[in-house]
């Protein structure tokens, strides 16, 4: 009998907290024949023309991690281009035989990473922890906190260390 396809999520911003929680999903989490779908969310804006409009429900289509590459593609989807996360992610994609995508949401990052888990569906989910204090978080919120209370897989907060 075969092992169960695994897909594992990592939301990503791109922010230093974001990228210790890709780093640390890659070497604790991630094995030989998973799915790592990095998760994107964009603020909630609407869009007059262009293929985010068709989107904007139920997120973009899989990006695969060769697109992940192309600046012209990430501007599609309204994702910044980052050359250090597509070349670590395709070393260790390469190295330990993982199958890289990219799957983008707009709107509330809470709500939208909650989906994500469901829509997907995620085996598990890992997030990158900004370090808020406590008053920050109770004005602001914490996605963390909501996606580990909401979310519907085990969900793991990786801290940030600064």
């Amino acid at each position: 009998m075969a092992a169960a396809e695994r897909r594992v999520g990592v939301a990503m911003d791109f922010s230093p907290s974001s990228k210790n929680a890709l780093k640390w999903a890659m070497e604790n989490v991630i094995r030989k024949g998973d799915h790592l779908i990095l998760i994107i969310i964009r603020p909630e804006a609407h869009y007059e023309k262009g293929e985010m409009q068709l989107w904007e429900v139920t997120g973009s289509p899989f990006i695969p991690l060769m697109e992940l590459s192309d600046a012209a593609i990430m501007k599609k989807y309204g994702v910044k281009h980052d050359p250090e996360i597509v070349d670590f992610v395709s070393g260790v994609a390469k190295e330990k035989d993982v199958d890289v995508l990219m799957k983008v949401y707009w709107g509330d990052p809470r709500e939208q990473l909650c989906e994500a888990i469901d829509a997907i569906p995620l085996t598990c989910m890992i997030v990158g922890n900004r370090g808020l204090g406590k008053l920050k978080r109770a004005i602001m919120g914490s996605v963390s906190n909501y996606v580990v209370n909401n979310g519907a897989c085990p969900v793991t907060v990786v801290k940030s260390h600064d």
